[in-house]
This record gives C-alpha cells, sequence and structure tokens, in this order.
C-alpha cells in the first residue's frame, strides 16, 4: 500500500467545507440540522448534519467523479486490489445489478448458483437474462448450503459455451469459500467473465488468514459490503474491477443508471474514510478478530450439546477454506430451534445473532468486538445449554432438497406476463411459477418465475411448512396459494 493511503480526499474536502460556514440555498432541507427534529438532532449530533450534503461543484459528483472522490475511489481501488473501483450508496444489491446489466443483454445466459440472493434474481428480471443454475451441496449434517465446485463449474460451462458470464458467490452467508481462484481459470480458458457476490468478504483484501479476495483470485467483478463486516455506514458499498474484460466507462453508465442523484455524502464518507482504516490497521484488527473468534469457537465447543464447526467445514470436499470470524453454531442437541434460540437469546440476554434457522444460530465476530463481547455471547450460550440440554428433544425431520426445476420461459417474462392468477397451492402441479418460494434454512430458492412446479416442489412445500420454516418471496405468506401462470 502506498503512503496515500493516508489521505481521505472526500472526508478531508467535506470537513474543509463545512469549517468555511456556507450558507445553503440548495437540498437538502434541513439546513446543516436547523430543521431537524430536536429530539433527534440531539441523539445524532450536529456534525452528521454538517456533511449531510448534495452533490455542489465544491465536494464532487459521483455519477462524473473528477476531484475529490475520484481520488478517493482511487485509493479505494488500490486498497481492493482492483483496476477500478465505484462506490455504491444503494447497498450491496445496487452493485450486483451493476455487473449483471454491465455484463448480459437480454435473452444472455449467465451461469449463477442456486443459493443467490434476492437482488441476483431482481437483476436477472432487469437484465433480461436466461440463468443457468447450479445446485450448491447442502451439508447434510449442518443443514445449509455450500458452494459450488470447479468440477459442477466445467459442466455448466461445457452445456452451455455461449454464456455470457459466470456469477460466484463468495464467501457464503455462512463463510463457506469457493474453490475461487481455480473457477475463474476454468471461466477465462472460456473467455467468460466472473463476477463475485462478496457481500460478506469485505475483510479479506487485507489478512492472509482469511479466503482470498475475489480481486486477487483474478475475478473480473466483485460486489463487496463494506458495511457489513469492514465498519462502514449501513447501505455503503463498493463494486471492484478488472479492466481486462470489461469496459469500465460503460460499468460507470449502468451504475449511473442506477443510483440515486441524491447521493449521500455520508455514506460515501463513511467509505473514504474505512477503507483508510483498513489499508492502515486492517491486519493487526483481523488478527485480533480471529483470535477472538478461535476462542470463543472453543469455547462454545465445550458447552454440552453446542457444536461450532471448523475442521468439520473444511473436510468437506468442495471447501478449501473458511471465514472463520463466523461462527455457525448447531444446536442439534438442544431442546430448542434456532428460531426459539434467536428470541430466547435476545430475551433474556439481550443477545441479537445474526440469522437462525431451523438446526443452527450464526454469529459474526467482527473488528469491532472485544473480550468482554465474547465473553457475554459464551455466558448466554452457557444459559441457553443448562435450559436446554437437560431433556431429550424428538429430533427434526430433514428435509430432502427437491431438484432444479425446469425451465419453461426466463424470469423477466414470467414477472412480466399478463396471464397471472392466483390458485390453491395443491392445484400448481406442472403449472408455471410466477413468483419465488424460498425457505429458511436452507435459504435456496425452490421456485422462481418461469420453473415449473413439480410434485417433489410441493412436497419439499408441504414438509417445509409442516416445519414451521419461514418462507419468503410470496404474495401469500401462509402459501395456500400461488401465483402462477395459464
Amino acid at each position: 500500500m502506498s503512503n496515500k493511503q493516508l489521505e481521505t480526499p472526500l472526508f478531508s474536502k467535506l470537513i474543509e467545507h463545512t469549517q468555511k460556514k456556507p450558507f445553503p440555498f440548495h437540498i437538502p432541507g434541513h439546513k446543516q440540522g436547523n430543521g431537524v427534529d430536536p429530539e433527534f438532532h440531539q441523539f445524532i449530533g450536529k456534525n452528521a448534519f454538517l456533511i449531510d450534503l448534495i452533490n455542489i461543484a465544491p465536494l464532487d459528483n459521483l455519477h462524473n467523479p473528477k476531484q475529490a472522490i475520484k481520488q478517493a475511489l482511487e485509493l479505494a481501488a488500490e486498497a481492493f486490489h482492483a483496476d477500478h473501483t465505484f462506490f455504491s450508496v444503494q447497498g450491496t444489491s445496487c452493485a450486483i445489478h451493476s455487473m449483471i446489466l454491465s455484463v448480459c443483454s437480454p435473452g444472455d445466459k449467465i451461469i449463477v448458483p442456486r443459493n443467490i440472493h434476492q437482488s441476483v434474481l431482481s437483476a436477472l428480471i432487469l437484465a433480461d437474462v436466461v440463468p443457468i443454475f447450479i445446485q450448491p451441496e447442502i451439508d447434510e449434517k449442518l443443514f445449509i448450503a455450500h458452494n459450488v465446485t470447479p468440477e459442477q463449474v466445467k459442466k455448466a460451462i461445457k452445456a452451455h459455451p455461449d454464456s455470457k458470464a459466470l456469477f460466484m458467490i463468495h464467501p457464503t452467508y455462512y463463510g463457506v469459500a469457493s474453490q475461487l481462484e481455480e473457477i475463474v481459470e476454468i471461466a477465462h480458458q472460456h473467455e467468460i467473465p466472473v463476477l463475485v457476490d462478496e457481500a460478506h468478504g469485505v475483510l479479506q483484501s487485507f489478512h492472509e488468514g482469511l479466503p482470498i479476495s475475489a480481486m486477487e483470485a483474478g475475478a473480473d467483478m466483485a460486489a463487496t459490503s463494506v458495511h457489513k463486516l469492514g465498519g462502514s455506514l449501513t447501505q455503503s458499498s463498493i463494486l471492484n474491477m478488472k479492466k481486462e474484460r470489461i469496459n469500465p466507462r460503460h460499468v460507470q453508465m449502468v451504475m449511473n443508471m442506477l443510483t440515486t442523484t441524491s447521493t449521500s455524502y455520508l455514506l460515501i464518507a463513511s467509505l473514504d474514510t474505512q477503507r483508510r482504516y483498513l489499508a492502515l490497521h486492517g491486519h493487526r484488527l483481523i488478527d485480533q478478530t480471529l483470535r477472538l473468534a478461535a476462542k470463543a469457537r472453543a469455547q462454545i465447543n465445550q458447552i454440552p450439546g453446542l457444536l461450532c464447526p471448523e475442521n468439520e467445514l473444511l473436510s468437506h470436499h468442495s471447501v478449501y477454506e473458511i471465514d472463520r470470524t463466523k461462527l455457525i453454531i448447531h444446536l442439534g442437541q438442544l431442546n430448542i430451534s434456532g428460531y426459539e434460540a434467536e428470541t430466547w437469546l435476545r430475551e433474556n440476554h439481550q443477545i441479537e445473532v445474526e440469522l437462525s434457522d431451523l438446526y443452527n444460530i450464526l454469529c459474526l465476530i467482527t473488528i469491532g468486538d472485544t473480550e468482554e463481547t465474547i465473553q457475554q455471547l459464551i455466558a448466554a450460550l452457557q444459559d441457553l445449554s443448562a435450559n436446554f440440554g437437560q431433556r431429550k428433544a424428538k429430533k427434526s425431520k430433514r428435509i430432502h432438497f427437491p431438484h432444479l426445476p425446469e425451465l419453461i420461459m426466463p424470469p423477466r417474462e414470467a414477472f412480466y406476463h399478463k396471464k397471472i392468477s392466483s390458485i390453491p397451492l395443491e392445484e400448481s402441479i406442472n403449472c408455471v411459477c410466477a413468483e419465488m418460494i424460498t425457505f429458511y434454512p436452507p435459504g435456496i430458492p425452490i421456485l422462481l418465475p418461469g420453473e415449473r412446479i413439480s410434485q417433489s416442489h410441493l412436497d419439499y412445500i408441504q414438509e417445509s411448512l409442516a416445519a414451521n420454516l419461514p418462507v419468503q418471496g410470496t404474495m401469500d405468506s401462509t402459501l395456500q396459494y400461488i401465483r402462477v401462470i395459464h
């Protein structure tokens, strides 16, 4: 890293601007906080409102950066090993949309893992592309989705050599990394660009103890949530790219189409300053985070009825590395589900977990954690075990994930189809689905718009509903009715 990583071009420019004490006759209408509700103003503090500004000449423009923002983007690109970096003030979802819309044209094929985030489905609809799905491997013990393998990618490319892009998740929500370097090499041998959902991998650029970052693995584009694990404000993310296969000016044009013209300078300044913090201190901070996570994992594995896997994940043949800052806590031996445990921990110990499913809870150890926060978690889990580990629980039935459905029409065509109606779920066999159906766990879409509904899908849906698994994506949250195309 260069000495320039000490600089924060945009944040410094914002401070300089406020010190001039300008009289604003432009938006935002709160006018440096003077028009804000007093209670909210007192809680937030005045400085946040002083730099909550809009696109005015002294501050540069995110849609056409030439000065401070341009310098901040160049420093971010260096820090994240990219040729170009773009700031997203609309989260990683906007960056994912931009990746797919930058590479794919209507009617193109794109290879994607089945355990995609809902923002990917939105991008498939917006771009009017045809998804070629790869089913990720399901961990039969933890009942979570892992990642796709190089062999699966080879098979998909061989079957669809005309694919315009390969989309990867690295790492998954649960911290499971793919063999990304090998997968990128396979795709590039066929001149297929690799797009990466790196929402949960921002720290990978700053420490060798974590899975390799998408840019260092040779990927062409990566959407990275700085806010999720890197410490910036919520909704602030970046889009990193290499320029060999993709034109950065085209990407900028796509970003401009999707990004609000009222860009938040609070969010951009947060990205600018947190990039500096990670570039200068990230390795030391991540060292500490990994030590805390290892300590927590060891202590959790001493608690009766709990399993916090590490070697169990590494032994899985599709996994070459995991993000050890993510603690998957398996509750298989306790008389409580993951959902119930999440609520119990909140109500009894003020512990908020990242997510829960039927068998697990997920806790994130970040650069903001300390010995004290770890001990709060351990004490709460010990109490959980003491309260729910004494009785022998009836084991939940393991639900087997169905086969990939047949894609009858592209998701966009199905989404906008003029002949959509809601019918009873049990009458939908052989119909074409017009909505997304996803259960947690394992968080993989069962059906997407444009896919044919089979008996195996109905069986899975009924079993999941009987197990009280929450469903997402449907108009009818009870799933008594399903939207189909006639």
